[in-house]
């Protein structure tokens, strides 16, 4: 199974992540959408799973839950978009962590992109795919993508679309 995984989108989806997801058989938004015109857009190109985020309307935050867990391909997975980072995991996070550590666990919020594993919880693999909008701190729009089969994760990549505040195309609207 590919997975393409992105965050922080707060309302720009760059008509990139089109081409670059185009061989993923599932999208993971990883919260602060934004917009519902990302996730419907994201919906009808790929199955999506995907967690709101602390700037994301009443709408987007009853369609979409706080914390999602479920499994892939034998792996414990846990998104959520508040996380911190290894080692130091916000309070309400890190109680969840401690009582059943996932094999992967996702999360945003930062903008600050980090891939690495936490001996402290099993080894569990942290990800956090940077942000793929415009708006925020970061310097470069990310993306991640990677493959899982059979427990084994393989084939991870970091993609950049480009600086941040460049838009290569349409918002949401239309796409892909």
């Amino acid at each position: 199974m590919k997975i393409g995984l992105l965050s922080d989108t707060h309302g720009d989806l760059d008509p990139k992540v089109f081409e670059y997801f185009d061989q993923c058989d599932e999208i993971w938004h990883a919260g602060d959408i934004g917009d519902r015109a990302v996730t419907d857009a994201l919906r009808a190109f790929k199955p999506l799973r995907a967690v709101h985020g602390n700037i994301d309307s009443k709408e987007l935050c009853i369609q979409y839950p706080e914390d999602l867990k479920f499994k892939c391909e034998g792996l414990n997975i846990f998104i959520t978009h508040i996380g911190g980072k290894p080692p130091s995991y916000n309070p309400r996070v890190k109680k969840l962590l401690t009582q059943s550590p996932p094999d992967i666990f996702v999360c945003g919020h930062s903008h600050l992109l980090l891939i690495k594993r936490d001996v402290l919880f099993a080894n569990m693999l942290f990800i956090n795919p940077g942000a793929a909008g415009n708006h925020g701190f970061h310097k470069i729009k990310t993306l991640v993508r990677f493959d899982v089969n059979q427990r084994l994760i393989s084939n991870m990549e970091v993609i950049e679309t480009g600086k941040r505040g460049t838009i290569t195309g349409n918002r949401a609207e239309g796409m892909p």
